[in-house]
């Protein structure tokens, strides 16, 4: 039987890729992770968000090497959702080019891959 959250093992002609997806988002603080990952739960357009606080940040900015605390959030969700979650995240970001990520799930408990996809928006 194959299903949402079926193995990619289970899944002839599919290789190392489930129906769903982490999306990796960076914040300016906690509060803008919290509410950004509340929406996209509220919209069901990811079933989880899990936000860290207290992330350091190294990289380049207009031509200089910044040093900043960041929040960061992992949101689950269908991978057929992923570009509707970052155009959503473009919109509530308080940041010009903000780190929002698609990545495929490999594979994982199939139990929790259903969940994912029965707790995302309308199934198509």
């Amino acid at each position: 039987m194959t299903g949402p959250g079926t193995s990619a093992a289970d899944r002839p002609g599919v290789r190392g890729e489930t129906a769903q997806a982490f999306i990796y988002v960076t914040a300016a603080n906690r509060a803008e992770a919290l509410s950004i990952g509340r929406t996209l739960v509220e919209e069901r357009l990811v079933a989880c968000v899990n936000v860290l606080d207290g992330v350091r940040s190294l990289y380049w900015w207009e031509g200089k090497v910044q040093e900043d605390d960041e929040a960061l959030f992992v949101a689950k969700t269908r991978s057929e959702l992923a570009a509707r979650v970052v155009a959503r995240v473009k919109e509530l970001h308080s940041y010009r080019t903000p780190c929002v990520v698609a990545l495929p799930i490999a594979d994982g408990n199939p139990d929790f891959l259903d969940w994912i996809s029965a707790e995302t928006g309308p199934q198509r």
